[in-house]
């Protein structure tokens, strides 16, 4: 089964409102692509369309915040993350304003648009700035577990989701979540995968087929960038003989660079890291691009192999 994380938040936000006249969801001309019809159907007074205009909206959420309403900024993350990075900066985190920024259409998921739709630089971008929080979800029901808490507390948060369906990494019911910790989605002892975001399913499905040739590899989804969950990546550097990092990113500040920084320190171990390239993003269907850089299955298991 595969479902949109989009859908699965726009569904939970709607439930939230129906419930909480708190919840405002503002949107920057992305109702569509963020899949907030209904919502903004059934919830006229709950919804803000500030149009093209990223810096608006996060300004704006950033008020409702101040003024005890509980915003939830949903915009492209190529957008959010970079156009609006300077109100992100100052008027959700260093104002500390309770805004939920949700990065849609995340990654390569625009395809043929190319370098100026793809986030490839977000968890750099996002997690650099002081009192941000910055989570990847992987599939429809770990994005749900996530939304719960999210929905309650306090502190701002950058969520990166994808456009299409994602394939289910987990079972319903059955996520093991945690906040701020990573999800084993898979034991191992001979190496470790630390992905997050959409690639968690493609480290999944590599590991399995590891396991085929008498590989036991261990796969984390670290859905929480920031706070990266350091005890679980230490775990698997002495645990296992060598960490694999997956992400749909640039290389420069992303997973792999915040996992090569704590085992440098604490658990010194062999690094290596599948990344988007330092250049622009070839243009494609997002299975084609991960497929032509190395981010799915078999790219990733023919990565595990060389590691080990």
């Amino acid at each position: 089964m595969s479902k949109a994380i989009k859908k699965v938040i726009a569904e939970f936000l709607q439930e939230e409102a129906d419930v909480n006249k708190d919840i405002v969801v503002l949107c920057s001309d992305s109702r569509g692509s963020g899949g907030l019809g209904p919502y903004a159907e059934a919830h006229k007074e709950q919804f803000v369309e500030v149009g093209i205009a990223e810096q608006n909206l996060v300004g704006i959420s950033a008020g409702l915040a101040a003024c005890g309403k509980r915003p939830f900024a949903v915009s492209p993350a190529s957008f959010l993350s970079t156009r609006s990075m300077e109100q992100v900066k100052v008027d959700v985190a260093y104002s500390h304003t309770n805004v939920k920024l949700i990065g849609i259409s995340g990654g390569v998921s625009y395809g043929a648009l190319g370098m100026t739709h793809h986030s490839a630089t977000d968890i750099a971008d996002m997690a650099s700035i002081p009192g941000l929080r910055v989570y990847f979800p992987s599939d429809q029901y770990l994005a749900k577990e996530l939304m719960k808490v999210l929905a309650r507390d306090e502190e701002p948060a950058y969520i990166r989701i994808g456009r299409n369906a994602v394939a289910d990494v987990y079972e319903d019911g059955k996520v093991g979540f945690t906040m701020d910790k990573a999800v084993t989605v898979k034991e191992g002892t001979d190496l470790t995968i630390i992905a997050c975001g959409e690639v968690v399913y493609e480290a999944k499905k590599a590991a399995e087929a590891l396991e085929k040739e008498g590989r036991s590899v261990r796969v984390l989804d670290m859905y929480c960038l920031k706070p990266l969950d350091e005890e679980a990546v230490c775990r698997a550097a002495r645990e296992t003989k060598a960490i694999l990092t997956v992400e749909e990113h640039t290389k420069y500040g992303g997973l792999g660079s915040l996992v090569a920084q704590v085992t440098a320190a604490q658990a010194p171990t062999k690094v290596r890291s599948l990344t988007l390239p330092d250049a622009p993003v070839v243009t494609g269907k997002t299975a084609e691009i991960f497929h032509h850089y190395g981010l799915d299955a078999e790219g990733i298991a023919k990565a595990a192999r060389e590691l080990l």
